[in-house]
């Protein structure tokens, strides 16, 4: 079982490159699932419209996670009610739209379940990251409720992921995090079987400031007065994420690959 998860689609970019060579890579990798963290691919580079979602399926995207961004586009908040493969993180405020979990099915037959969290420390209010995390450990249990597991933390501190990650080895495929940008150099699968990297990065322009226009953001830094709003770079992107092979017996990682693909970084496949 082959699953990719991608981190952040920024912009434009992100956007295009996703349509463009996800495709070729599912067929290259003989990818079976395929998650991405699309919470700021709608212009301006935050949130995501119905539109993004109905593209990066149509590319071979099986589930879409989020993040902080999630509400930044209002027409989220409609459609997130009938589309479960667009997943808002489990542990935002009750009574939020969507849902932060699924068991979906991939293209090889297999349930594979995700689940979408989001940290506490320096993010937006919500729910008790851990105490989601652990109730969902005893609800969906690998083999028995679901092949694989999949989870991604969409945090801002690196402590938080790397105990999450602790948290569920053993008990899922692969931990993620995403939201920081950047491609983290620790991937690998733990101790009791789970892959894990405390950032998978982004899809976007990397000649930029987290996709962002990298002008425009030093003068945001420099307290500039002709500084406007964040916008993304518009360069090309660079594919950014991790790849399992999983086992089908145990549903845990046997391999893992990072994949960085185009754009200014040095590729990795």
């Amino acid at each position: 079982m082959n699953i990719l998860i991608l981190g952040d689609i920024v912009g434009p970019s992100g956007r295009e490159a996703i349509v463009k060579k996800l495709p070729n890579l599912i067929k290259k990798k003989k990818l079976d699932f395929v998650i991405i963290n699309g919470e700021n691919a709608a212009d301006p580079g935050v949130g995501i419209t119905k539109k993004n979602t109905e593209e990066f399926f149509e590319a071979g995207t099986d589930v879409i996670t989020t993040g902080n961004h999630v509400w930044d586009q209002k027409e989220t908040m409609e459609f997130i009610t009938s589309e479960k493969r667009l997943l808002r993180p489990e542990n935002l405020i009750k009574g939020s739209p969507g849902v932060g979990t699924g068991i979906f099915n991939s293209k090889n037959n297999k349930k594979v379940a995700v689940i979408n969290l989001m940290g506490n420390i320096f993010m937006k209010k919500c729910e008790d990251v851990f105490e989601a995390a652990k109730k969902f450990i005893q609800t969906v249990k690998l083999i028995k409720d679901a092949d694989f597991i999949i989870v991604d933390l969409h945090g801002e501190i690196t402590s938080e992921k790397m105990a999450m990650g602790y948290l569920f080895d053993g008990k899922a495929t692969m931990v993620v995090g995403t939201h920081t940008h950047v491609p983290t150099s620790d991937h690998r699968i733990m101790e009791k079987g789970t892959a894990y990297q405390t950032d998978i990065g982004m899809c976007g322009d990397y000649n930029s400031v987290i996709g962002m226009n990298r002008d425009n953001s030093l003068k945001r830094f420099l307290k500039d007065s002709s500084v406007t709003k964040h916008y993304p770079a518009l360069g090309e992107a660079t594919i950014s994420g991790l790849m399992v092979q999983a086992d089908d017996k145990t549903g845990l990682a046997k391999k893992i690959e990072p994949i960085i693909v185009g754009g200014v970084l040095e590729n990795r496949m």
